[in-house]
């Protein structure tokens, strides 16, 4: 099979991918979307300080299996000399290409220059990518939104890292301001698209499988990223649209995830961490509120699964 696109040399077989999300994109939930099809693993984003003066303390969020690859760690900070030398620091860890955040909404983030914050400081964003081009031997990649609403600039950011030897851009198409309740603009990744000459992954209001053919059919991306609408629904990455999805294969999924989590964090904190995800596994069946209570306070996997047994038994 001939690979989709190239990350600089690095062959990517598949065109959808799950997003980099704080608190979902970890290695259990990360590997389980990347065994359905997800095309590359984005670890959660990092702060660069954290990776400089307390490694130990993130370093989890950086852990991956080989059959993950491409692995791409993501990284964010306001200052050009903290990422550069957490770039450096993590490089040995044999990530396939370091992506920069220039895309998180979050105000305390975004206000502190950081994430969607860099795209305000284009100078800033030129002087970064040019050093990490420089100073890394894996490829550098980012990953932007539209700008902000008084600052619309994805063009000329796109332009700046293309430049600067970047090797691939994933854009968003809404601005720091724009939340669900507006439409992502997918003009902005066709013209993304349309100006640079390295790949370009398109990312927003992506939420069934026919979206991903009109995303790409729309935009000429070379991916699309999925977030919001793959939790709850890892399917997604295999062709599958939620209700498509039988008791069985979630229940089966679950358990595996809820396997991956212990083994990952330990019984205790595994299942707290897996509490989120049982809730959107289970939102699109018609099982009681008690149900759903019952297991968001089950201790153990013996209880998680003899729950999930009872669930079904209601179901059939």
């Amino acid at each position: 099979m001939s690979p989709t696109f190239y990350v600089d040399k690095i062959p990517v077989y598949g065109d959808v991918i799950l997003a980099p999300m704080m608190g979902f994109s970890d290695l259990p939930y990360r590997s389980l979307c990347r065994e359905l099809g997800s095309a590359i693993s984005y670890t959660e984003f990092a702060r660069a300080e954290g990776l400089i003066h307390n490694m130990k303390r993130v370093s989890e969020k950086l852990e991956y299996i080989e059959e993950e690859r491409p692995i791409a760690f993501q990284i964010y900070t306001h200052d050009v000399d903290y990422m550069v030398k957490a770039a450096l620091n993590i490089q040995p860890l044999r990530p396939d290409f370091i992506d920069i955040n220039m895309g998180c909404p979050t105000k305390t983030i975004a206000n502190s220059g950081a994430g969607a914050g860099m795209m305000r400081t284009p100078i800033k964003v030129a002087r970064l990518f040019k050093r990490l081009v420089k100073e890394l031997d894996v490829p550098v990649t980012a990953k932007i939104r539209m700008g902000w609403d008084d600052c619309i600039n994805y063009k000329l950011i796109s332009r700046i890292v293309e430049e600067a030897g970047a090797s691939l851009i994933a854009i968003h198409g809404r601005t720091r301001e724009g939340g669900r309740e507006r439409d992502a603009n997918w003009d902005s990744i066709a013209e993304t698209k349309q100006l640079v000459n390295i790949p370009v992954i398109g990312n927003g209001d992506v939420k069934t499988v026919a979206d991903i053919a009109k995303m790409k059919k729309h935009t000429g991306c070379d991916a699309v990223m999925i977030g919001r609408a793959a939790i709850g629904n890892p399917w997604i990455f295999s062709g599958k649209d939620r209700n498509e999805v039988t008791f069985e294969e979630v229940q089966a999924l679950m358990s595996k995830h809820l396997d991956a989590n212990i083994a990952f964090y330990g019984e205790k904190l595994g299942i707290n961490l897996f509490r989120k995800h049982v809730v959107q596994y289970l939102s699109p069946l018609p099982t009681t509120r008690r149900y759903r209570r019952d297991l968001l306070t089950r201790e153990n996997k013996e209880e998680f699964l003899v729950l999930l047994d009872q669930i079904y038994e209601n179901l059939v």
